[in-house]
């Protein structure tokens, strides 16, 4: 694992805070002004920052984590943006000895490994994590050195609510997750994924019965 320099973690302490009130689009332009070779890393829940992300950069390679398990709707509505939007997608994949999902490991095989693959030798990435997510992610800064991949992560929606979201998707007229019409609030792996237990709580219905809070991707 490789520690980011002092003068760099100085540097992104300083952009953080810089940004910390700054609009998704002006953060986005930083890391691209900033950093060459920029990945987004994309559930296709995530049009939002994804329509951002197109707009700002519209070669920027979209990283789909391909589990195996996703719901046909997840596959689907990713295949329909990539063609109508003429995405530059990359999809990886899990080893066939990778443990089936939902089974322990199987986040750390399917998605952590195979997303550490695909950002070895870039610069940053951008995530469409928000501290209102989760507790997990409560703390969560806009700019900072990823130490699990070893690059600078970005996350553009960080002070962003549910709300804001919304508004955004409706006044540009984009498309959502076609399961969020059946009720859906956060969706991962069908395995793995219910709809919300509690209406107060977006990702309740992720591991629901479990002690599982995050998948891996966004802890230290």
């Amino acid at each position: 694992m490789i520690s980011a320099e002092p003068r760099l973690l100085e540097h992104l302490t300083k952009a953080a805070a810089r940004l910390e009130h700054a609009s998704p689009h002006e953060i986005l332009d930083w890391v691209f002004v900033n950093y060459s070779d920029v990945a987004m890393a994309c559930s296709f829940e995530d049009v939002a920052l994804l329509h951002m992300v197109r707009e700002v950069r519209a070669n920027t390679p979209i990283i789909f984590l391909d589990t195996g398990g996703h719901f046909p709707e997840t596959l689907e509505f990713m295949r329909r943006l990539e063609r109508d939007w003429s995405l530059n997608v990359v999809v990886t994949t899990a080893p066939a000895s990778a443990p089936v999902c939902g089974e322990t490991g199987c986040c750390a095989a399917r998605k952590v490994e195979p997303l550490r693959k695909a950002l070895a030798g870039r610069d940053a990435w951008v995530t469409a994590v928000k501290r209102v997510d989760a507790v997990t992610r409560a703390q969560m800064p806009v700019v900072s050195w990823d130490e699990k991949f070893e690059l600078v992560k970005v996350n553009p929606l960080a002070t962003w609510s549910d709300d804001d979201v919304s508004y955004y998707l409706t006044a540009n007229d984009l498309p959502t997750h076609p399961l969020w019409s059946e009720g859906y609030a956060s969706i991962g792996c069908a395995p793995v994924t219910q709809k919300p237990l509690d209406a107060r709580d977006r990702r309740s219905g992720r591991w629901a019965g479990s002690a599982t809070m995050e998948c891996g991707l966004h802890e230290a």
